[in-house]
C-alpha cells in the first residue's frame, strides 16, 4: 500500500471522527439527552443544554478588541479551509494516472516514453478484435514506475469467458508488456456478459 492512500484514508476517518463527535455533541444538548438520561458531563463540557450556545457573549466582546479586521480574516480563514477540504474530498474518487510511462524495463531507456493513453487505446484496440468481445475499456492508474493496468471487457452471451481471458492475456497484454518492457505488468481483469437482446417480430 502507498503512503498517499494511506494518508488520505487517515485523514478521512479522522474527519469522519471529528464531524461525528461534534454531531453527537450538538444532537445531545439540542434533545437535552444529558437531563433525560440522568448524565453529568465534564465540568467545562460545551453545550449541555438545549439553550447553550457554542460561542458566548462574553466570547465575542473579547475578541471584538483585536480591530475590524479580526473577524474578516476568521471568516476568510474558515472560507479557505472549507475549499480546500471540498477540493480534497472530489479528488479522492479519482485515481491518478501516471502520465507517461518507461519503456524498456528496468533500467528504462534513456528519454524513451510511452504515453498511458496511447498504451490503453492500444489495448483496447486490440481487445475489441478478440472473438466474443462486444466492448472493451482500459484505463492505467499509478504512478510511472508502479502502474496498473485495468481492462474490462463485456463478451457476447456465446463467448467463453475462460477463452477469452486466456486471449487477452496471450495477445494484447502480451503485446503491451512486450510494449513497455515489463513482460508480467500488474492487471486487473474484469469480464461481463452482455444480454440476450429479444428480437422483434417482423
Amino acid at each position: 500500500m502507498t503512503p498517499r492512500p494511506v494518508l488520505n484514508r487517515s485523514l478521512l476517518a479522522l474527519t469522519g471522527l471529528v464531524l461525528l463527535g461534534g454531531g453527537l455533541l450538538i444532537l445531545f444538548a439540542g434533545l437535552d439527552l444529558y437531563r433525560r438520561l440522568g448524565l453529568s458531563p465534564p465540568a467545562g463540557w460545551p453545550l449541555t443544554a438545549p439553550g447553550d450556545v457554542l460561542l458566548g457573549s462574553a466570547d465575542r466582546v473579547r475578541w471584538s478588541h483585536q480591530g475590524w479586521w479580526w473577524w474578516p480574516a476568521v471568516i476568510a480563514a474558515l472560507v479557505l479551509v472549507a475549499l480546500l477540504a471540498l477540493w480534497w474530498l472530489l479528488a479522492q474518487p479519482g485515481r491518478r494516472r501516471p502520465g507517461a510511462l518507461p519503456v524498456g524495463g528496468t533500467p528504462p531507456q534513456e528519454g524513451v516514453e510511452l504515453r498511458d493513453r496511447a498504451l490503453s487505446d492500444a489495448i483496447a484496440s486490440e481487445a475489441a478484435a478478440l472473438p466474443g468481445v462486444e466492448h472493451t475499456a482500459v484505463r492505467i492508474t499509478g504512478r510511472p514506475s508502479r502502474f496498473r493496468t485495468h481492462v474490462s471487457l463485456t463478451l457476447t452471451p456465446q463467448a467463453a469467458p475462460g477463452d477469452t481471458l486466456g486471449a487477452l492475456c496471450e495477445g494484447p497484454l502480451h503485446t503491451a508488456g512486450r510494449s513497455t518492457g515489463i513482460p508480467d505488468m500488474p492487471t486487473e481483469a474484469r469480464l461481463h456478459v452482455a444480454r440476450h437482446r429479444a428480437r422483434r417480430a417482423q
